[in-house]
């Protein structure tokens, strides 16, 4: 898997693991983001990178002696009755510091639920550990409870904490090779996991890769969200259902329980759930608190599974019977509405990223409600300066214009009617996919603008 733009985080590795004293290190994310790509770029030759497997606890030492033995020779000659004489033993044969890397280290704990305890008591003993160890895992939640919680043993003892998220949509274009325009409509379906990206990449088109490696039923990703699920989650029909509601327009929490026929006070947990692990996100009009307002709406935040609970799920039956084609006319015949859902997304996240006529802004939003007029009207990007003095005020378009000066002047027309806009400087922006225009303004961003600011 090539290696996109983790230089912070493997800077933050080295310096760690240069250290004299010994480290603690965990790492922690959603599966296929290039964690143990990352760790391996930072380890050096004669460390240890161990990849735990689900079996007995036994095997498990085994498997970790063998591999320890590859670089310390007569370490797995010994049977281990445990796992605190293979860590301490470790510890006093070793002649000259280095690293040893546990990934998957949930698996171990699921059989060893002590393990943790034995690594405290380890960690601990900082004038005799002669090793960093590197804690890592895709178990989202089992890793936040061994490192976040306050009554887990290693609690306060980690050294460094990278949650490892997926990449930002401005390195899809140079992983896969393709224009800014197309790496749009990309981004939307594989999202920011390199390995998508990867596999991708060895298709000889867009609607190749969709259709063999997504739709078809043995396609490598057909079932990725079941496996991201066990990852996390003891039930997994909860989430493919609020998911599959949502991907099919539900927004809104009574929208969503009255399609699951159950009351909102039980959605709230696995709402939030989803939340933290990614996959889905709550919107709020700009202005409104995000804790306190009425009206926020729910969306899929992972294009991917956007893709997937939009597309895929609605299409299981045909896909079953093979009918892989019928699907993708599906989403081919929706692709510039889909696209443009995500564009809209991406220019809002670009925004805090660079400023704008030398002014920086805050996160943006949409922003939805009844204007002056007392008519509903739709703000596609609204975002406030650092200083409070500006507002950014944007609308997307996925098409090509011709005429940029008349939609100006219709944004300008809706900011004259924005109750917000009061008593602020506006600068008024166009997102295009494309225009015909000699010479863009400096006012419209296109998608090689927008990219480039989110990388």
């Amino acid at each position: 898997m090539e290696f996109f733009n983790r230089e912070k985080e493997k800077q933050r590795l080295l310096k760690a693991l240069e250290s004299k004293k010994a480290k603690l290190l965990i790492l922690y994310g959603r599966r296929r983001c290039g964690k143990s790509t990352l760790i391996k770029n930072a380890l050096k030759s004669n460390d240890i990178y161990y990849m735990a497997q689900q079996s007995d606890e036994a095997i498990q030492r085994i498997q970790l002696a063998n591999t320890i033995g590859e670089k310390i020779k007569g370490f797995d000659s010994v049977v281990y009755p445990d796992w605190e004489s293979l860590l301490m033993n470790l510890n006093n044969i070793i002649k000259e510091p280095l690293t040893v890397c546990i990934d998957e280290f949930p698996y171990l704990v699921k059989g060893s639920v002590s393990l943790p305890s034995i690594i405290q008591k380890i960690v601990d003993n900082t004038v005799n550990r002669k090793y960093h160890l590197i804690l890592c895992g895709s178990s989202q939640q089992m890793m936040q409870g061994l490192i976040l919680d306050s009554s887990s043993p290693l609690y306060g003892r980690a050294d460094e904490i990278m949650k490892i998220t997926p990449l930002e949509a401005g390195w899809i274009g140079t992983a896969i090779g393709c224009k800014p325009e197309q790496s749009v409509a990309e981004y939307s379906v594989w999202g920011g996991v390199p390995r998508y990206w990867e596999l991708r990449a060895e298709e000889k088109s867009f609607k190749a890769a969709v259709k063999n490696i997504i739709l078809d039923r043995y396609g490598v990703l057909h079932e990725e969200p079941a496996r991201l699920f066990f990852d996390d989650m003891r039930e997994s029909v909860q989430a493919f259902s609020i998911l599959t509601t949502v991907g099919n327009g539900s927004n809104r929490l009574s929208e969503i329980a009255g399609k699951l026929n159950k009351p909102s006070t039980q959605l709230s947990r696995p709402i939030d759930n989803l939340i933290q692990l990614g996959y889905l996100k709550r919107e709020v009009p700009f202005g409104e608190s995000e804790k306190n307002s009425k009206k926020g709406i729910y969306r899929i935040s992972d294009p991917f599974m956007n893709f997937y609970f939009t597309f895929l799920v609605p299409g299981l039956s045909r896909l079953e019977l093979g009918l892989t084609d019928q699907v993708f006319n599906v989403f081919e015949s929706r692709l510039p509405n889909y696209v443009s859902f995500e564009w809209e997304s991406l220019c809002r996240r670009s925004v805090p990223m660079k400023p704008a006529n030398g002014i920086y802004f805050d996160i943006a939003y949409r922003w939805w409600g009844t204007n002056l007029k007392n008519e509903l009207m739709e703000l596609d990007v609204v975002a406030e300066s650092t200083d409070k003095k500006y507002l950014l005020i944007g609308e997307c378009k996925w098409s090509k214009i011709t005429n940029t000066t008349s939609l100006i002047k219709k944004l300008e027309q809706k900011v004259n009617l924005f109750p917000l806009a009061k008593g602020k400087k506006v600068i008024t922006v166009l997102y295009l996919k494309e225009t015909s225009e000699r010479g863009v303004p400096s006012n419209v961003f296109l998608p090689s603008d927008v990219l480039d600011r989110l990388k």
